[in-house]
Protein backbone atom coordinates (compact mmCIF):
# COMPACT_ATOMS: atom_id res chain seq x y z
CA UNK A 1 0.00 0.00 0.00
CA UNK A 2 2.82 2.55 -0.08
CA UNK A 3 2.35 5.31 -1.75
CA UNK A 4 -1.14 5.10 -2.18
CA UNK A 5 -3.67 8.26 -1.33
CA UNK A 6 -6.68 9.02 -1.34
CA UNK A 7 -7.69 12.70 -0.48
CA UNK A 8 -10.83 14.09 0.10
CA UNK A 9 -10.49 17.54 -1.40
CA UNK A 10 -11.78 21.02 0.31
CA UNK A 11 -14.14 22.81 -1.27
CA UNK A 12 -17.54 24.57 -1.18
CA UNK A 13 -19.97 23.12 -2.73
CA UNK A 14 -22.50 21.89 -0.21
CA UNK A 15 -23.74 18.32 -0.91
CA UNK A 16 -20.79 17.34 -2.92
CA UNK A 17 -17.61 15.10 -1.79
CA UNK A 18 -14.31 14.88 -4.12
CA UNK A 19 -12.19 12.52 -3.82
CA UNK A 20 -8.69 11.80 -5.59
CA UNK A 21 -7.39 8.36 -5.25
CA UNK A 22 -4.40 6.42 -6.39
CA UNK A 23 -4.21 3.25 -4.95
CA UNK A 24 -3.92 -0.37 -5.17
CA UNK A 25 -6.46 -1.19 -1.81
CA UNK A 26 -8.88 -3.79 -2.71
CA UNK A 27 -12.02 -2.70 -1.09
CA UNK A 28 -14.63 -4.74 -0.09
CA UNK A 29 -18.21 -4.83 -0.37
CA UNK A 30 -19.59 -1.49 0.77
CA UNK A 31 -22.47 1.02 -0.31
CA UNK A 32 -23.22 5.06 -0.31
CA UNK A 33 -25.73 7.16 0.64
CA UNK A 34 -25.03 9.01 -2.15
CA UNK A 35 -24.48 9.17 -6.64
CA UNK A 36 -20.96 8.65 -7.04
CA UNK A 37 -19.86 9.45 -10.21
CA UNK A 38 -15.87 9.22 -11.65
CA UNK A 39 -13.11 9.44 -13.95
CA UNK A 40 -10.54 6.87 -14.35
CA UNK A 41 -7.05 8.37 -15.05
CA UNK A 42 -4.64 5.53 -15.05
CA UNK A 43 -4.66 1.61 -14.59
CA UNK A 44 -8.14 -0.22 -14.47
CA UNK A 45 -10.24 -2.14 -12.10
CA UNK A 46 -13.40 -4.71 -12.00
CA UNK A 47 -16.14 -4.06 -9.18
CA UNK A 48 -19.32 -5.65 -8.41
CA UNK A 49 -22.31 -3.56 -9.98
CA UNK A 50 -25.94 -3.57 -9.54
CA UNK A 51 -25.34 -5.36 -13.30
CA UNK A 52 -22.86 -7.95 -12.32
CA UNK A 53 -19.42 -7.89 -12.13
CA UNK A 54 -17.54 -4.90 -14.75
CA UNK A 55 -14.56 -3.91 -15.13
CA UNK A 56 -13.06 -0.38 -16.11
CA UNK A 57 -10.18 1.37 -17.24
CA UNK A 58 -8.44 4.48 -18.23
CA UNK A 59 -10.89 6.93 -19.94
CA UNK A 60 -13.79 5.42 -18.74
CA UNK A 61 -16.49 6.69 -16.09
CA UNK A 62 -17.69 5.09 -13.55
CA UNK A 63 -21.05 5.66 -11.35
CA UNK A 64 -22.71 4.27 -8.20
CA UNK A 65 -26.29 4.82 -7.24
CA UNK A 66 -27.25 5.26 -3.71
CA UNK A 67 -26.79 2.31 -1.54
CA UNK A 68 -25.68 0.30 -4.76
CA UNK A 69 -23.56 -2.32 -3.14
CA UNK A 70 -20.27 -2.70 -5.05
CA UNK A 71 -16.36 -2.96 -4.48
CA UNK A 72 -13.40 -2.02 -6.35
CA UNK A 73 -10.49 -4.85 -7.44
CA UNK A 74 -7.37 -3.77 -9.32
CA UNK A 75 -6.57 -5.47 -12.68
CA UNK A 76 -2.59 -6.20 -12.58
CA UNK A 77 0.46 -5.19 -10.72
CA UNK A 78 -0.01 -0.90 -10.76
CA UNK A 79 -2.53 1.19 -8.87
CA UNK A 80 -5.28 2.69 -10.45
CA UNK A 81 -6.26 6.37 -10.11
CA UNK A 82 -9.52 7.85 -10.54
CA UNK A 83 -11.34 11.64 -9.71
CA UNK A 84 -14.73 10.43 -7.86
CA UNK A 85 -17.37 12.84 -6.92
CA UNK A 86 -20.47 11.97 -4.59
CA UNK A 87 -23.66 13.79 -4.74
CA UNK A 88 -26.64 14.39 -1.97
CA UNK A 89 -29.52 12.60 -3.73
CA UNK A 90 -32.05 15.56 -3.50
CA UNK A 91 -29.13 17.64 -5.69
CA UNK A 92 -29.61 15.00 -8.12
CA UNK A 93 -33.65 14.85 -7.71
CA UNK A 94 -33.32 18.32 -8.38
CA UNK A 95 -31.36 18.60 -11.15
CA UNK A 96 -33.38 15.58 -12.52
CA UNK A 97 -36.64 17.40 -11.85
CA UNK A 98 -35.55 19.88 -14.16
CA UNK A 99 -34.28 17.41 -17.05
CA UNK A 100 -37.42 15.62 -17.58
CA UNK A 101 -39.75 19.27 -17.66
CA UNK A 102 -40.73 18.47 -14.58
CA UNK A 103 -42.33 15.48 -14.90
CA UNK A 104 -40.19 13.04 -12.54
CA UNK A 105 -37.00 14.09 -9.67
CA UNK A 106 -36.39 10.16 -10.53
CA UNK A 107 -32.71 9.65 -11.53
CA UNK A 108 -30.15 6.59 -12.05
CA UNK A 109 -27.26 5.76 -13.27
CA UNK A 110 -27.82 2.50 -15.46
CA UNK A 111 -24.54 1.97 -16.83
CA UNK A 112 -21.97 1.36 -13.95
CA UNK A 113 -19.06 1.97 -16.81
CA UNK A 114 -19.43 4.99 -19.06
CA UNK A 115 -17.21 5.26 -22.15
CA UNK A 116 -18.61 7.79 -23.98
CA UNK A 117 -16.21 10.53 -24.30
CA UNK A 118 -19.15 13.36 -23.95
CA UNK A 119 -19.30 12.61 -20.75
CA UNK A 120 -16.25 11.90 -19.52
CA UNK A 121 -15.28 16.24 -20.95
CA UNK A 122 -18.23 17.29 -18.85
CA UNK A 123 -17.11 15.28 -15.30
CA UNK A 124 -13.36 16.62 -16.00
CA UNK A 125 -14.82 20.23 -16.54
CA UNK A 126 -17.06 20.15 -13.44
CA UNK A 127 -15.01 18.29 -11.32
CA UNK A 128 -12.54 20.97 -12.29
CA UNK A 129 -15.53 23.90 -11.62
CA UNK A 130 -15.68 22.19 -8.15
CA UNK A 131 -12.35 21.79 -6.84
CA UNK A 132 -10.93 24.87 -8.47
CA UNK A 133 -13.18 27.12 -8.86
CA UNK A 134 -13.00 30.43 -7.76
CA UNK A 135 -14.54 33.09 -9.69
CA UNK A 136 -17.60 34.75 -9.42
CA UNK A 137 -19.61 32.34 -12.23
CA UNK A 138 -17.71 29.29 -10.68
CA UNK A 139 -21.58 28.47 -9.30
CA UNK A 140 -22.80 29.47 -12.44
CA UNK A 141 -20.15 26.66 -14.31
CA UNK A 142 -20.84 23.95 -11.89
CA UNK A 143 -24.49 24.04 -12.26
CA UNK A 144 -24.19 23.80 -16.50
CA UNK A 145 -21.67 21.00 -16.23
CA UNK A 146 -24.21 18.99 -13.89
CA UNK A 147 -26.96 18.89 -16.10
CA UNK A 148 -24.84 18.15 -19.18
CA UNK A 149 -23.01 15.52 -17.40
CA UNK A 150 -26.46 13.81 -16.20
CA UNK A 151 -28.12 14.90 -19.49
CA UNK A 152 -25.31 12.96 -21.44
CA UNK A 153 -25.26 9.41 -18.88
CA UNK A 154 -29.16 9.61 -20.07
CA UNK A 155 -28.21 9.70 -23.90
CA UNK A 156 -25.38 7.19 -23.15
CA UNK A 157 -27.66 4.54 -21.46
CA UNK A 158 -30.49 4.90 -23.98
CA UNK A 159 -32.98 6.67 -22.01
CA UNK A 160 -32.89 9.78 -24.53
CA UNK A 161 -31.95 10.14 -27.92
CA UNK A 162 -29.22 12.89 -29.13
CA UNK A 163 -31.78 13.51 -32.52
CA UNK A 164 -34.37 14.16 -30.29
CA UNK A 165 -32.12 17.53 -28.99
CA UNK A 166 -30.67 18.52 -31.86
CA UNK A 167 -33.57 20.17 -33.27
CA UNK A 168 -33.03 24.06 -33.37
CA UNK A 169 -35.14 26.44 -31.17
CA UNK A 170 -38.31 27.29 -32.30
CA UNK A 171 -39.71 31.01 -32.33
CA UNK A 172 -41.31 31.04 -28.72
CA UNK A 173 -38.07 29.86 -27.64
CA UNK A 174 -35.63 32.40 -28.86
CA UNK A 175 -37.50 35.48 -27.68
CA UNK A 176 -37.39 33.43 -24.10
CA UNK A 177 -33.65 32.95 -24.56
CA UNK A 178 -33.24 36.63 -25.66
CA UNK A 179 -34.29 37.76 -22.58
CA UNK A 180 -31.59 35.98 -20.83
CA UNK A 181 -29.64 37.25 -23.29
CA UNK A 182 -30.24 40.63 -22.32
CA UNK A 183 -30.38 40.03 -19.04
CA UNK A 184 -26.24 39.24 -19.62
CA UNK A 185 -25.81 41.82 -21.61
CA UNK A 186 -27.44 44.70 -19.99
CA UNK A 187 -24.71 44.00 -17.20
CA UNK A 188 -22.07 41.43 -17.77
CA UNK A 189 -20.30 41.97 -14.56
CA UNK A 190 -23.12 41.09 -12.14
CA UNK A 191 -23.51 37.47 -10.66
CA UNK A 192 -25.53 35.22 -12.35
CA UNK A 193 -27.31 32.05 -11.70
CA UNK A 194 -29.13 29.29 -13.97
CA UNK A 195 -32.08 30.07 -11.66
CA UNK A 196 -32.16 34.09 -12.15
CA UNK A 197 -31.83 32.96 -16.50
CA UNK A 198 -34.65 30.24 -16.39
CA UNK A 199 -36.69 32.95 -14.10
CA UNK A 200 -36.01 35.52 -17.19
CA UNK A 201 -37.35 32.82 -19.87
CA UNK A 202 -39.79 31.16 -18.03
CA UNK A 203 -38.59 27.90 -18.74
CA UNK A 204 -36.46 25.02 -16.39
CA UNK A 205 -33.16 25.37 -15.93
CA UNK A 206 -32.42 22.58 -17.95
CA UNK A 207 -34.42 24.04 -20.89
CA UNK A 208 -32.50 27.53 -20.54
CA UNK A 209 -29.20 25.55 -20.85
CA UNK A 210 -30.42 23.43 -23.69
CA UNK A 211 -32.21 26.56 -25.22
CA UNK A 212 -29.76 29.16 -24.82
CA UNK A 213 -26.69 26.57 -25.70
CA UNK A 214 -28.74 26.14 -29.15
CA UNK A 215 -29.31 29.91 -29.56
CA UNK A 216 -25.65 30.96 -28.97
CA UNK A 217 -23.08 28.31 -29.80
CA UNK A 218 -21.98 28.79 -25.91
CA UNK A 219 -23.36 27.92 -22.39
CA UNK A 220 -24.43 30.72 -20.34
CA UNK A 221 -21.43 30.61 -18.38
CA UNK A 222 -19.10 30.68 -21.86
CA UNK A 223 -21.35 33.48 -22.90
CA UNK A 224 -20.86 35.84 -20.03
CA UNK A 225 -16.84 35.24 -20.10
CA UNK A 226 -17.09 36.47 -23.35
CA UNK A 227 -19.42 39.54 -23.08
CA UNK A 228 -16.96 39.96 -19.80
CA UNK A 229 -14.05 39.63 -22.47
CA UNK A 230 -15.55 42.30 -24.38
CA UNK A 231 -16.21 44.87 -21.70
CA UNK A 232 -12.24 44.50 -20.96
CA UNK A 233 -11.27 44.81 -24.21
CA UNK A 234 -13.47 48.73 -24.22
CA UNK A 235 -11.74 49.26 -20.89
CA UNK A 236 -8.30 48.54 -21.51
CA UNK A 237 -8.65 50.64 -25.09
CA UNK A 238 -9.74 53.72 -23.10
CA UNK A 239 -6.91 53.60 -20.97
CA UNK A 240 -8.23 51.56 -17.73
CA UNK A 241 -6.00 49.84 -15.33
CA UNK A 242 -5.69 46.72 -15.63
CA UNK A 243 -6.40 45.91 -11.98
CA UNK A 244 -9.71 48.38 -12.38
CA UNK A 245 -10.68 46.49 -15.65
CA UNK A 246 -10.46 43.16 -13.88
CA UNK A 247 -12.91 44.46 -11.15
CA UNK A 248 -15.30 46.61 -13.12
CA UNK A 249 -15.54 43.19 -16.07
CA UNK A 250 -16.84 40.98 -13.06
CA UNK A 251 -13.41 38.88 -13.02
CA UNK A 252 -12.71 37.31 -9.98
CA UNK A 253 -9.14 38.83 -10.04
CA UNK A 254 -6.52 40.61 -12.48
CA UNK A 255 -5.22 36.71 -12.74
CA UNK A 256 -8.53 35.27 -13.68
CA UNK A 257 -9.38 37.62 -16.70
CA UNK A 258 -5.54 37.27 -17.79
CA UNK A 259 -6.30 34.03 -18.15
CA UNK A 260 -9.68 33.90 -20.28
CA UNK A 261 -8.24 36.87 -22.65
CA UNK A 262 -5.69 35.33 -23.34
CA UNK A 263 -7.04 32.06 -23.96
CA UNK A 264 -9.65 34.12 -26.48
CA UNK A 265 -7.17 36.52 -28.00
CA UNK A 266 -3.93 34.90 -27.50
CA UNK A 267 -2.41 37.96 -25.98
CA UNK A 268 -2.36 39.33 -22.40
CA UNK A 269 -4.52 42.28 -21.25
CA UNK A 270 -0.95 43.88 -21.34
CA UNK A 271 0.07 43.16 -24.09
CA UNK A 272 -3.58 44.34 -25.39
CA UNK A 273 -3.15 47.88 -23.63
CA UNK A 274 0.01 48.50 -24.93
CA UNK A 275 -1.02 47.56 -28.67
CA UNK A 276 -3.56 49.66 -28.64
CA UNK A 277 -1.63 52.81 -26.98
CA UNK A 278 0.31 52.79 -30.21
CA UNK A 279 -2.58 52.67 -32.81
Amino acid sequence: MTGDTVRILSHDCIGVEAIMATTRHSFAKHSHEQFGIGFMYAGAQKSLSGRGMVEACAGNIITVNPREVHDGIPIGDGPRGWNMLYFEPNLISHAAHDISDGKSGYYEFTRPVITSPAVAQCFTTLFAAITQGNSTTANLRREEMLFLLLHHALITSGSATENSNRSPPGKIARSRIACAKNMIDDDPAAIVSLADLANATGLSRFQTLRDFTRATGLTPHAYIIQRRIDLARRLIANGTSLAEVATTSGFADQSHMNRHFKRAYAMSPGHYARATRHR
